[in-house]
């Protein structure tokens, strides 16, 4: 039971959660001015777990095929046979069961609005089958986060969480088109529409670049906006280096260092706003 466990997280990378909660922390408390209760902190938290596992043990099971042959891919486990596609169909539907209730739980606008984020979160497995835009389908999902946790907390449009879902969707964008980069060859062989595949490496990391410029513009814009202070500040120009120590470790001739930019950049991008945005806030 416990190796099915652990399998189980294994398929769904419960550890790549740092990459979207922090950002669902900063809509739930920018939302509130302060931190919302513990029955919208336990909700939230289960909307964003639930939402992201339905995603990733959807993606596992329809792409299955796809990651039997790719070598990179071959040892994930369901082609290795530690798990079936129809467990991975049963476990998203019961992710995806969870998210909409606990999106009830949180509020009447949440729960009618769930069924378009698990559109989107679920859809955006096959867009790669059909749009070299699969890479902006991936941002949108993970830029539900601060905008959802927002509405889960106080259920009204405001600039500011579109702003930081704007940066999120280009930030994913950015760096998801860097990590397909790894899987040129095999996507053109397999008719899959990456945005390296289609355009080439070299110009796809010039299209990483604006993304992530995008992500950057829309945060300053995010300052103005709100008149955040020293701190945010001071966490969107570390993120700036960040972003541009992650490009140094990519080349069109050299994409050795792919999963140390995509890994630990990412994971400190993440931390970092999280982290200057509560700073921010409470002092």
């Amino acid at each position: 039971m416990l190796r099915k466990v652990a399998t189980v997280l294994e398929m769904i990378k419960i550890q790549h959660t740092v990459f979207a909660l922090p950002f669902a922390v900063v809509g739930a408390v920018y939302a509130k001015q302060g931190v919302p209760t513990a029955a919208q902190c336990l909700w939230l938290l289960v909307a964003m777990v639930a939402a992201r596992s339905a995603a990733m043990a959807f993606n596992r099971a329809v792409d299955a095929r796809f990651d039997a042959a790719n070598p990179r891919t071959k040892i994930r486990a369901i082609p290795q046979g530690r798990l079936t596609p129809a467990f991975a169909y049963a476990f998203t539907a019961a992710m995806a069961a969870a998210f909409v209730a606990a999106a009830f739980m949180l509020n009447p606008l949440c729960g009618a609005l769930s069924p378009v984020a698990l559109a989107i979160t679920l859809g955006y497995s096959y867009t790669k089958r059909f749009t070299p835009l699969c890479h902006f389908v991936l941002g949108l999902g993970l830029a539900l986060a601060p905008a959802g946790a927002w509405l889960g907390v106080r259920p009204e449009l405001h600039a500011f969480p579109l702003l930081i879902a704007g940066a999120v969707l280009f930030w994913v964008a950015g760096f998801d088109i860097i990590y397909a980069c790894e899987d040129v060859e095999f996507d053109r062989r397999a008719s899959l529409r990456s945005m390296p595949a289609w355009i080439g490496i070299g110009p796809a990391l010039v299209l990483a670049r604006a993304c992530h410029a995008a992500t950057l513009v829309l945060l300053a814009t995010a300052v103005v906006v709100h008149g955040l202070g020293g701190w945010f500040v001071a966490g969107v120009a570390v993120i700036a280096l960040l972003l541009a120590y992650e490009h140094a470790l990519v080349s069109p001739n050299d994409l050795r260092r792919v999963n140390q930019a995509f890994f630990h950049a990412n994971a400190a991008v993440s931390v970092t706003l999280g982290t200057a945005a509560m700073l921010d806030l409470f002092l």
